[in-house]
């Protein structure tokens, strides 16, 4: 069977909301070093090499809106697909405390050969998505890990990214989320909402498109009923926000 380094989930949906997963599974490709990376089962499982949960919610959260969604078929840890073509965070070396044996060495021609392998279908079949009708509202889901090594926890339920460039949207849904009174909301939080080149930046804000990033903390989804919940929990919040704004008019795009 030829490798998919991605899978859409109901292309033929009607809504504008196009849901997108960038860290859906930890698989390593065959073609990338036998399919192994050099770290054990545990390593694999963890928030290191893709983001728990989170492709759970992004299909229900589909359902739910009647979207369509992309989801990334390759770890993390092979090629990050949220993350510029020049970012040096690309590929990992280390991440959390631990060494990636097999990226450690990686030179300039394993990089192209995951970037032709991974990184541009699944950019490319992003941009042909979103590029699919003219109100298109982006809504990425990721998830992170209650608490890094070495690092205070997590307070936060939910984080809600955005760039200063235009979070029209992402305002709008903070306030519904912290109305809910029993979720601890995370405004940009446990990260920065915008890099340069990353995957919202190349796909919303340089067309205009209306986005968010949701980031879910992955004790909270870790069974497909707390997943499923979730996503019915976020999915009329995500519409009430994008009707206050008036729908998905477009911003003019970035020079």
């Amino acid at each position: 069977m030829t490798y998919q380094p991605y899978r859409i989930t109901g292309e033929d949906r009607a809504s504008p909301w196009l849901v997108t997963c960038d860290h859906a599974t930890n698989t390593v490709p065959q073609a990338v070093r036998g399919g192994a990376l050099g770290l054990g089962q545990a390593d694999m499982g963890r928030h290191i090499a893709y983001d728990p949960g989170a492709a759970g919610v992004a299909l229900a959260l589909g359902e739910a809106l009647g979207a369509p969604v992309l989801t990334s078929n390759f770890s993390r840890l092979v090629i990050d697909p949220n993350r510029g073509a020049d970012d040096p965070t690309l590929l990992m070396r280390i991440y959390d405390g631990t060494v990636i044996p097999g990226n450690r060495h990686a030179d300039a021609a394993e990089l192209e050969h995951r970037m032709a392998l991974c990184y541009r279908p699944y950019d490319a079949a992003l941009a042909r998505m979103a590029g699919r009708r003219d109100d298109t509202v982006l809504c990425s889901i990721h998830s992170y890990v209650p608490q890094l090594r070495g690092r205070p926890p997590r307070p936060w339920h939910v984080g809600v990214l955005h760039s200063h460039l235009d979070s029209r949207l992402a305002e709008r849904l903070i306030a519904r989320l912290e109305a809910e009174r029993d979720i601890v909301v995370g405004d940009n939080q446990p990260y920065g909402g915008h890099l340069p080149g990353d995957a919202i930046d190349r796909h919303a804000l340089r067309h205009g498109r209306p986005n968010v990033l949701i980031e879910l903390r992955q004790d909270l989804i870790e069974t497909v009923d707390q997943q499923r919940a979730w996503a019915a929990r976020l999915a009329p919040l995500l519409e009430s926000a994008l009707a206050d704004m008036g729908g998905p008019a477009q911003i003019p795009v970035r020079a």
